[in-house]
Parts: C-alpha cells; sequence; structure tokens
C-alpha cells in the first residue's frame, strides 16, 4: 500500500530524482539518527535492487555486487555516502541522495542482509591477462613497490570486516575504483599508496583476475 502511493507520488517527478524519491519513501522519511524496522529495511533493500540488482547480484559493471560482501565493509561505505565523506564521482552521482536519510540501525539491517547472500561465481578465464593480474595479486610488483593484493584482501579475495570482497566483483567495477583510488577521488591514503604505481595494463590485469574468482 505504502509503495502504491509513493510511486502514483512520483509520476510526474523527473526521473533523476525517483530513485531518490523511493528511497525517501522506502525510508519513511526517518533522518540519520531515526531508528529502522524490519519493514524499513525490506523497503530500502527492495529500492536498491533496481540498480544492484535482487540480492545484490548486479548485473551491470556500473553497479557493484553487494551480494556476499563483508558487512563492515557496507556499513563504513553507506555511512560514508550519507555523510558525504566518500566523493568520487559515482558516488555523488548515485549514493548520496540514496543514502540520505538511512538511520544507522537501517544501515546496519541493509548491511545484515547483503552480507548474507550467497555471492556471485566468477567466470573462468585462463587468458594470459588474467594470468598476469593472478600473479600480482599473490605477490605484488616489488620492482615498483606495489604489494600483493593478498595480503589483505585475502587468498581468494574474500576480503574480511572493513576489507571488501573483491572475488567475482564486475572487472570494469574495479577498474574503476583502483583509478579513483590512484586520483585519490575516491579519498584513501592506504589504496593510494597501493594503486598509484599501477598502469593501466595492470590494473586491466588484476581485475581480469579478480572477475574470475
Amino acid at each position: 500500500m505504502l509503495y502504491a502511493k509513493a510511486l502514483r507520488r512520483i509520476v510526474s517527478i523527473p526521473p533523476a530524482l525517483t530513485l531518490v524519491t523511493l528511497t525517501l519513501a522506502a525510508c519513511g522519511g526517518a533522518g540519520p539518527q531515526g531508528g529502522g524496522t524490519d519493514a524499513t529495511v525490506a523497503g530500502t533493500v527492495h529500492v536498491c535492487s533496481s540498480c544492484h540488482g535482487p540480492e545484490g547480484r548486479s548485473i551491470s559493471p556500473t553497479f557493484p555486487r553487494l551480494a556476499g560482501q563483508q558487512k563492515d565493509y557496507l556499513v563504513a561505505q553507506l555511512q560514508a555516502f550519507r555523510d558525504k565523506t566518500r566523493a568520487d564521482p559515482h558516488a555523488q552521482t548515485y549514493m548520496w541522495g540514496m543514502a540520505a536519510q538511512l538511520s544507522d540501525s537501517t544501515i546496519d539491517g541493509i548491511a545484515s542482509y547483503y552480507s548474507s547472500q550467497a555471492p556471485v561465481a566468477g567466470t573462468p578465464n585462463a587468458s594470459p591477462e588474467s594470468a598476469a593480474g593472478a600473479k600480482i595479486y599473490a605477490e605484488g610488483i616489488p620492482s615498483e613497490n606495489v604489494p600483493a593484493c593478498m595480503s589483505c584482501h585475502g587468498e581468494k579475495a574474500e576480503g574480511n570486516g572493513p576489507i571488501p570482497r573483491l572475488a567475482g566483483q564486475h572487472q570494469a567495477y574495479l577498474a574503476r575504483q583502483l583509478e579513483a583510488f590512484q586520483t585519490m577521488a575516491r579519498a584513501n591514503e592506504i589504496m593510494h599508496e597501493n594503486s598509484k604505481d599501477l598502469t593501466g595494463e595492470q590494473i586491466s590485469e588484476v581485475t581480469a583476475y579478480l572477475a574470475t574468482l
């Protein structure tokens, strides 16, 4: 009933504002200090699925797969979107408005939901590019002061706590994030240092490998 009313209200709203409006409807207008409920979380997840796919299994490289992502990482990113402290261009375009009205308890519920979903399996790829990426992931590039990704993200790129799962993610999405870390468009000192010396070819290689896991 609430969604039917919300949808009727947004018929005349410009497309660019539609997703934000739906999010506000799903959140019941609660501000960041408000309390979340199971219904609020379910409604918000329903809205999230329009971009991130059912159960967080996105098919578009514009939007990351959330299924099986680390809960602590999801909480941190949603809070950063809400607080506008994650300011890379895609965050501003897609997520600042979407997260603006999320309460801490709703964020926790969303993160719990997506972290409990089965992750998307990678697509097997025996190409030379993927093999080169596997070497970078496991060993880094010592001559260029690039550390092994595995030392933080895990042997199978499963992540841990605030360190994200990378396995099975869209290659293009991962490449865009590494480029954002390089330029500090996405501010993260550790990832800036780890990525700043990677060439475009090396970024393509390591992300091609991660998409296979």
